[in-house]
């Protein structure tokens, strides 16, 4: 792109984007430090040169890939999501091949295990015919929620409890899961109100 413009514009782009992305700071234990890789987060530009920098990644290593059927899809989606057949490659091989992009990059995959992989907050489970998906939570999620009595606008205390619900509402799950997220979401209620009275009481 930046070779449309001519010299002297260019250097006076990447001289400022230079020192745009060099104001990279954070402070931590009243320490201030700038980290030796990555971008800032929050300043717009950090979007556009993390989406620039992964553009040309996908384009020099991923669509090879998919040219010599390596994989069979790929697409970025919070993660990124690779289809391979496992007939024809091997995922240590994949991994392997992925973390040599760039120094700066590790690959750690989710690897399916008996037809079951957890992607962010869904199970999918692969039948012989068609796809079901499950609700996932992580074994650290606390399900902690804001306490009624908080000063908190009402719409936040309830934010989520209307996602849970309508999560379970929308989500084409079968009726045993259904049943067991609404009981799940009974328990998180009835334990935030526990934790609650136990606060009143110390």
């Amino acid at each position: 792109m930046l070779k449309n413009n001519d010299p002297e514009t260019t250097t006076q782009i990447c001289t400022l984007l230079r020192v745009i992305l060099q104001q990279n700071y954070c402070i931590f234990q009243e320490q201030i430090y700038q980290p030796d890789k990555g971008i800032a987060m929050g300043p717009h530009i950090s979007a556009i040169i993390a989406e620039i920098f992964l553009r040309h990644l996908e384009h020099i290593y991923i669509r090879p890939l998919i040219e010599t059927k390596r994989i069979l899809f790929y697409t970025q989606y919070i993660n990124d999501i690779f289809i391979y057949d496992t007939e024809t490659t091997d995922h240590d091989y994949l991994t392997q091949d992925t973390n040599k992009m760039h120094t700066n990059l590790q690959f750690n995959p989710t690897l399916e295990s008996n037809g079951y992989i957890n992607f962010l907050d869904l199970t999918i489970i692969r039948r012989s015919t068609h796809i079901e998906i499950d609700i996932y939570r992580k074994p650290t999620t606390t399900d902690t929620t804001i306490h009624f009595t908080s000063t908190h606008p009402n719409e936040h205390k309830l934010a989520a409890y209307r996602y849970h619900t309508e999560r379970m509402l929308n989500l084409p799950l079968k009726t045993v899961q259904q049943k067991r997220e609404w009981s799940t979401i009974l328990h998180i209620t009835q334990q935030n109100k526990t934790l609650l009275a136990e606060a009143h009481i110390n």
